[in-house]
């Protein structure tokens, strides 16, 4: 078993993109600016905002936090996200999902320009994905994929099941995933809550990924000896032994799956890392677009 370990091969893309960044300023060119706007006070929102924030001091870009708070109107936020759209010192900028049930999360994310849309969830850029046409890509499914690319796991003509379907990693990663490219060209299965047989379904996978948000819910019972396993899910569990009372888990049991598979990402360590190093190459990507 060897492990998927995301940490480490996010280290690597960030400093890739430090060095980008040290040619342009070498070159008088600019650098990479990205924003984000958080509502509230979500623990998993602002430590993922952190996240990005600290990312892009290690890659050397620019970096803009917007706080409000949760009781902030829907309006205001509309009118920060248009401000966001027309400054041109700003190349990209995400707004952290998810708002407050105030807020409709689908008119803010209309709202900004797909030219600076770095997570990847205005439907010109999903549209643009489905297509195969330049754009941006969903970073947590994006980040899947390098992490595949750069562990040598091979894709072309292998089966790969994927559990949850939401419009963030499921559905992208599934239409992706089957793209001719390099990792792609995979047969797809794409499974969720109402599908039947879903263990049999498992078992003939040679890719699995996990993404229902469900803590250990894939079992070693379900998992076929030599796959690949991915797991996207972060749910805290109670665990006396720990001095917070709670620890990470993701969808898969890791200690029982582990054993039989080729290759395991971990929770934290796995995909978590490469969802922000994959943010932080759109965003040099957004600058790069606008040919600065």
């Amino acid at each position: 078993m060897k492990l998927l370990d995301g940490k480490a091969t996010a280290i690597a893309i960030k400093q890739e993109l430090a060095q980008a960044v040290k040619d342009r300023k070498s070159a008088g060119k600019k650098i990479p600016h990205l924003a984000a706007i958080l509502v509230g006070t979500d623990g998993g929102s602002m430590t993922y905002v952190a996240a990005k924030v600290k990312a892009c001091e290690e890659c050397g870009f620019e970096s803009t936090l917007i706080r409000y708070d949760d009781s902030v109107s829907e309006e205001t936020l509309l009118r920060r996200v248009q401000q966001l759209n027309e400054d041109t010192s700003i190349d990209g900028f995400i707004v952290q999902l998810p708002l407050p049930a105030h807020i409709d999360e689908m008119k803010v994310t209309l709202a900004i320009d797909p030219k600076k849309d770095v997570d990847g969830f205005h439907p010109f850029n999903v549209g643009n994905m489905v297509l195969n046409l330049p754009g941006f890509l969903s970073a947590t499914p994006a980040g899947i994929l390098e992490l595949m690319h750069r562990n040598g796991i091979q894709t072309e003509g292998k089966h790969c099941v994927i559990i949850g379907r939401s419009n963030i990693v499921g559905t992208p990663l599934s239409i992706m995933l089957t793209r001719n490219t390099n990792p792609g060209n995979c047969t797809v299965t794409l499974t969720h809550s109402h599908t039947q047989n879903l263990r049999e379904i498992c078992l003939n996978a040679d890719i699995l990924i996990a993404a229902l948000g469900q803590p250990e819910f894939v079992t070693a019972d379900m998992i076929k000896p030599g796959a690949v396993v991915i797991d996207v899910g972060t749910s805290r569990i109670e665990d006396e032994t720990k001095k917070s009372g709670w620890r990470l888990a993701g969808d898969v049991k890791f200690d029982e799956v582990a054993p039989k598979c080729a290759y395991i990402s971990p929770v934290p360590g796995g995909v978590g890392p490469m969802t922000i190093a994959s943010l932080m190459i759109n965003t040099l990507k957004a600058m790069d677009l606008k040919g600065k």
